[in-house]
């Protein structure tokens, strides 16, 4: 058997500043296309910041989360499984909210030292995304800042973080950490364990691994990204494997448009008319709550339909990442 030649895309951005920039934007340009996935080693993120938060969210797991954990699995009876969960995730987690406001003073049993790290780590993912819109567009052949522009709104961007622990599970072919799905939103920017693995994509019909990479920051793209790029940048289904040893970290920031920004394929990047509907992004989330660990065509084909209506019946929001 012809052995797969798959190479996750690993990227440099320290490279854009010399002379190998043409060559680095055209890998950035074929895993948005190919893999709807990337990793970036040299973004500027101090090393030592991660190393800190990486830490501190250990620790507050432990601490506080740990044994509420294992309080959920007995409650739900899933101490002792025998047979397959479809309808569970296998993760403990927490929601930071960075923007339009923070709910970083909100969340209990935080120390001071770790919401000051995660404020500033925060703050420098906010840069990197919007760094990365703006090479999207170039690559794109869009305006500068186009990307920016829409995501934005009338209230500016919806930034979050979702803070998680995936513990060792005793029967990791009985349950998924987290079940495979692709991300509504617009960029995500993932800081994960270096040593626990588990977090897999779907590239032409095989799981492959995300490989655990030290201080690398891992990129992928949701569901509003293939919208506005006509489909030419795909959001890209994944999941989390459980593990039964280890205890995987995962710090995953959302980069979202504004609840009332409109999305709709770009003008230039559309020949004819677009398969694509065009959208307010809460109405998109009000949908998404609901379907979310199902395939995305369909959410497509309702928001299209939804336009043709006018009012698709809100569903209990959730979280918007």
């Amino acid at each position: 058997v012809m052995e797969k030649n798959i190479k996750f895309p690993v990227i440099d951005l320290s490279k854009l500043n010399g002379e190998e920039r043409d060559q680095t934007m055209a890998l950035i340009d074929d895993a948005c296309q190919n893999w709807g996935f990337f990793e970036l080693l040299n973004h500027g993120i101090p090393y030592d910041l991660m190393d800190n938060i990486e830490r501190m969210t250990k620790e507050h797991y432990k601490k506080f989360m740990e044994q509420k954990f294992k309080e959920m699995l007995r409650s739900k009876g899933l101490d002792t499984l025998e047979t397959e969960v479809e309808d569970i995730d296998w993760e403990s987690t927490f929601f930071l909210h960075h923007l339009p406001q923070t709910n970083l003073y909100d969340i209990p049993n935080m120390s001071d030292e770790y919401r000051t790290a995660m404020k500033d780590f925060g703050k420098r993912l906010e840069n990197l995304a919007e760094e990365l819109l703006d090479l999207l567009c170039e690559n794109l052949g869009l305006e500068k800042g186009y990307l920016k522009k829409v995501f934005r709104g009338t209230k500016g961007p919806t930034f979050g973080t979702k803070v998680s622990n995936y513990p060792p599970c005793p029967n990791p072919e009985m349950i998924k950490g987290l079940r495979a799905h692709t991300d509504a939103g617009g960029l995500i920017l993932l800081f994960q364990d270096d040593k626990v693995s588990g977090l897999q994509l779907l590239k032409d019909g095989d799981w492959v691994d995300v490989p655990p990479l030290k201080h690398s920051i891992v990129i992928n793209l949701g569901d509003q990204l293939e919208v506005i790029t006509n489909g030419k940048y795909k959001s890209v289904m994944h999941r989390v494997m459980t593990q039964k040893e280890g205890n995987r970290m995962s710090i995953a920031s959302f980069y979202n448009p504004g609840s009332d920004a409109e999305i709709s394929p770009a003008q230039s990047l559309v020949d004819k008319e677009s398969e694509y509907p065009s959208f307010v992004f809460d109405d998109y989330m009000k949908l998404y709550s609901g379907v979310k660990f199902q395939p995305k065509e369909p959410r497509f084909e309702a928001m299209k339909n939804a336009a043709v209506t006018t009012d698709v019946n809100p569903v209990a929001t959730v979280e918007t990442f």
